[in-house]
């Protein structure tokens, strides 16, 4: 619950059948398994329900990655402890395009980051569900990535298409360094204009389901 000198900050994306997320991945199909219609021959007049059946792959709207998604024998969604996903401290970073795509180890310089969720502000959010969000993303480097582990962070997220650069071929440097050290990912943020640099708490929980790397998260802060 929010206080009186707080508010809470949403920074998910709207889910919906056929959402692209990722160009080329499967879209979510939605379909019903019982209609409102249909559910009133089991319940009495005036009861009535709607239950339905989501198809989709783990990485939809906003979601989090557990290194599971990485490594086989990895730390999977029902592993994770709740203090690493949610009320965690955030350092917002606000990356400026015309300096390029990479976010170089040098805008971490300096900073006590220990124990916080670092939130990585790139704009490219706004192109999320159209053509343009597919090229010339904005991503963490590898360097950038190892500082952050060298600096004990407890969650990293990003409003862009990928941490990595998915237009380098197939190295994912900033996943494979960050989940091998027990660092959850955060990809498809959005709205992170919106919070302080300093002072929001995070939180981007998802479901305990056994054996599963990635899924949605309805990530958000609470502002000061």
């Amino acid at each position: 619950m929010t206080t009186s000198h707080s508010r809470l900050v949403d920074l998910s994306h709207e889910i919906s059948a056929g959402l692209v997320t990722y160009p080329g991945l499967p879209v979510p199909v939605i379909t019903p398994h019982l209609t409102r219609a249909d559910s009133r021959s089991h319940y009495t007049a005036g009861t009535e329900f709607a239950m339905d059946t989501i198809t989709m792959l783990g990485n939809t709207g906003t979601y989090l990655d557990s290194p599971f998604h990485r490594y086989d024998g990895g730390t999977d969604l029902a592993g994770l402890a709740l203090d690493a996903l949610a009320d965690l401290p955030a350092r917002v970073f606000r990356h400026d395009l015309a300096a390029g795509r990479g976010i170089p180890a040098t805008l971490f310089d300096g900073e006590e980051l220990t124990g916080t969720a670092v939130l990585l502000q790139t704009g490219w959010d706004v192109h999320f569900g159209t053509p343009a969000y597919a090229a010339g993303a904005p991503f963490l480097t590898e360097a950038g990535a190892a500082a952050l582990v060298a600096a004990g962070v407890t969650l990293v997220g990003i409003d862009s298409l990928n941490i990595d650069d998915t237009e380098s071929g197939g190295t994912r440097p900033a996943h494979s360094l960050l989940l091998a050290a027990g660092i959850p990912v955060v990809e498809h943020l959005t709205g992170l204009a919106a919070l302080p640099e300093r002072g929001a708490h995070f939180f981007a929980v998802p479901p305990r389901v056994r054996d599963f790397g990635t899924f949605p998260v309805r990530a958000f802060a609470r502002v000061p």
